[in-house]
């Protein structure tokens, strides 16, 4: 399978699939690449990052909404820690606009907003919970995260929505490290509203080296 253009002349270090509805996790050096290739279109990636060598540095939405003066995210975007460091920065987007403040899907919030009978579902936070654990993190290093691809308008009256993605098949982002991290992903299970178009599939997570 290609890589996509931006990396072509790259050297990949590592090419896997996120299995739809399931997690992932990678370390992503320094000055590495992590490309997302959305396969199937419109799949929401709820995604966390942390210091690598210190845990607890991690990702911030305030910070990083307060250092670009944009609830959304695109090229060109930091991605900041509760410190204010960098953790890594968004390169390359084919989509546009990413979300910052929908958060991720839990049982407990599937159960209020859906009804009990999806308490039973599979949710992001779960996804987390299990992937995190393999880096002794647990539920209180939960943050509020990153959802790439996932589509959440804000209206002019701070009202949100979740509404069909922007995205398309085979459409990336790739984002540079700027430190050793980890990044948690869910590749988001969600049925009950079209994060995911109704229908959770696969992505693929890339990671190369420029050098």
């Amino acid at each position: 399978m290609s890589v996509p253009e931006f990396i072509q002349d790259h050297s990949i270090v590592s090419d896997s699939v996120a299995e739809k509805r399931g997690p992932w996790s990678g370390l992503v050096r320094a000055g590495e690449y992590l490309t997302i290739v959305d396969l199937h279109g419109n799949q929401a990636v709820d995604s966390l990052i942390y210091d690598a060598h210190d845990t607890s540095i991690r990702y911030s939405a305030p910070n990083t909404i307060a250092g670009q003066a944009n609830v959304f995210l695109t090229k060109g975007s930091v991605l900041r820690a509760n410190t204010g460091a960098p953790l890594m920065t968004l390169v390359h987007d084919e989509v546009g606009r990413h979300d910052t403040v929908g958060g991720a899907c839990s049982k407990e919030s599937n159960s209020l907003r859906y009804g009990q009978h999806t308490v039973h579902q599979h949710a992001c936070v779960e996804n987390f919970l299990l992937e995190g654990a393999k880096y002794g993190l647990n539920k209180r290093d939960l943050v509020s995260n990153i959802n790439f691809y996932m589509n959440v308008p804000v209206e002019p009256n701070g009202m949100l929505g979740i509404v069909d993605g922007i995205s398309a098949p085979g459409l990336s982002l790739t984002l540079r490290a700027e430190r050793d991290v980890i990044v948690l992903v869910s590749n988001c299970p969600q049925i009950n509203n079209p994060c995911n178009g109704f229908n959770p599939t696969e992505v693929r997570m890339i990671t190369t080296s420029a050098g």
